[in-house]
């Protein structure tokens, strides 16, 4: 039996041949795979580590630019609002100065107005009283004439008595406060 053992081929052992051609045809595939597919997966390998700290790279320079010009943005922001709120004061401060001038004008113009008015009134007190004098020098010269029963048509007299009886009404005015004083009015003269 154990010649029949040697004669056939066992089926779990493949023939002496095949395995030295397999063997060879194994070495030649790694062969090549180590001399020409190692080398080309190294370099595809090396070229994407480099492009991936390359990008880590760019990325973290982006960064810092992104950085730097966050804080200039700021840096700007922060100059724009001190500029604008010193505008803003300004702008107050020139607001106030113009109310300032509007409100000086405007009572230097009341007291303009006022004084026109006062010299107005004064001026029509003036034309009034003139105007009085004149009616009541010739209704007292009437009365007078009529009173005394002599006419008083003569111009001298007549101005002479009319001015006595202003002059004492005038005094009378200014003697008191109300106006009324205490002495009465003498008779006219000839």
């Amino acid at each position: 039996m154990s010649i029949l053992a040697a004669e056939q081929p066992s089926v779990l052992l493949p023939p002496l041949g095949e395995i030295i051609i397999g063997l060879i045809a194994f070495l030649i595939l790694l062969f090549v795979i180590w001399k020409f597919v190692a080398p080309r997966f190294e370099q595809v390998f090396q070229a994407r580590r480099a492009a991936i700290e390359g990008g880590i790279e760019r990325a973290q320079a982006m960064q810092a630019e992104a950085k730097a010009a966050l804080e200039q943005y700021q840096a700007q922001l922060a100059e724009a609002r001190t500029e604008a709120a010193q505008i803003r004061d300004q702008a107050r401060a020139e607001g106030q100065q113009i109310l300032e001038e509007l409100r000086a004008q405007a009572q230097e113009e009341s007291a303009r107005i006022v004084a026109r008015g006062e010299e107005q009134i004064a001026a029509s007190r003036q034309q009034v009283v003139h105007e009085l004098r004149g009616q009541i020098g010739t209704l007292a010269v009437e009365l007078a004439g009529r009173v005394v029963g002599v006419s008083l048509a003569d111009e001298a007299r007549r101005q002479g008595t009319v001015d006595r009886f202003l002059d004492e009404l005038d005094g009378m005015s200014a003697g008191s406060p109300d106006g009324r004083g205490g002495s009465t009015v003498a008779g006219g003269t000839r």
